[in-house]
């Protein structure tokens, strides 16, 4: 078998050609995905519920050079899910990379909460990533073609600190293992499945927990909260050829926050 020539270094994160869908790109991590994607070549799908700021993210990633559509998109919502892909197609063809990153705080004990909010947890957080991802890579093995999937978990997957948030420490261990699993199941058709588990990072979820508990930033070994730009170089590499031999790992950037 003849050797590929790799670059020497094989890192670039070049993605031209490439098209990306991102979940949650109306505020937070998912946002800045969306834009630093689209200022490395690829054409973006920026998705969520929020039409206004859709269009907030469009206008930003375009006024900067690059290309970019908004689409609504409801991941509590199967029949909204599939409509995203359908309407991603439409406007710059097969989405090749994913960003699972769209997810909502429970922020309640567990034996507190109510249904309608369990539910609606497990579908934002987990079910409709698992139908999203299905449903992409579904079409990705039709056409014969590579991919990238990159899902957002958190450093909260792995450990749980008390202070009601159990629902989503176990919605985001199964993005973790989903991660894993659909690796395993698609390395066959060249579709790579990772996952990044940020810890404490600024974001509009988290503003909201900082109102609710305060400040708790002096507490952590480094007395500081992430900011997303620290979370770039992970997500480009896990898109890139660099990482073409990644799959099914999960990349935790907690700050050294978390015990191991």
């Amino acid at each position: 078998m003849d050797a590929i020539a790799y670059p020497l270094p094989n890192t670039s994160t070049d993605l031209t050609g490439q098209v990306a869908l991102v979940t949650g790109a109306t505020s937070g991590i998912g946002h800045r995905f969306a834009r630093v994607l689209a200022a490395s070549g690829a054409r973006v799908v920026a998705a969520g519920r929020r039409r206004d700021r859709l269009d907030e993210v469009v206008a930003e990633i375009e006024g900067a050079g690059g290309s970019a559509v908004g689409v609504k998109l409801d991941m509590t919502d199967t029949s909204s899910i599939l409509a995203g892909v359908d309407a991603a197609e439409a406007a710059f063809g097969t989405v090749t990379i994913l960003v699972n990153n769209a997810g909502v705080p429970d922020a309640q004990r567990a034996h507190k909460m109510p249904i309608e909010l369990i539910d609606r947890v497990f579908d934002t957080n987990l079910r409709g990533p698992y139908v999203l991802s299905c449903e992409i890579a579904r079409r990705l093995i039709e056409r014969k073609l590579p991919g990238r999937q990159i899902n957002i978990s958190s450093i909260s997957a792995s450990h749980y600190d008390g202070h009601g948030a159990a629902l989503y420490s176990v919605t985001k261990a199964g993005i973790a293992r989903m991660s894993e699993v659909l690796a395993v199941e698609w390395s066959r058709h060249h579709i790579n499945v990772n996952c990044i588990a940020p810890g404490a990072f600024h974001s509009e979820m988290m503003e909201g927990m900082l109102e609710r508990m305060g400040d708790f930033s002096g507490a952590m070994p480094r007395k500081r909260l992430g900011d997303p730009a620290q979370l770039d170089s992970s997500l480009l590499y896990l898109c890139s050829p660099a990482s073409d031999a990644v799959t099914g790992t999960i990349i935790k950037v907690d700050d050294g926050q978390s015990p191991r």
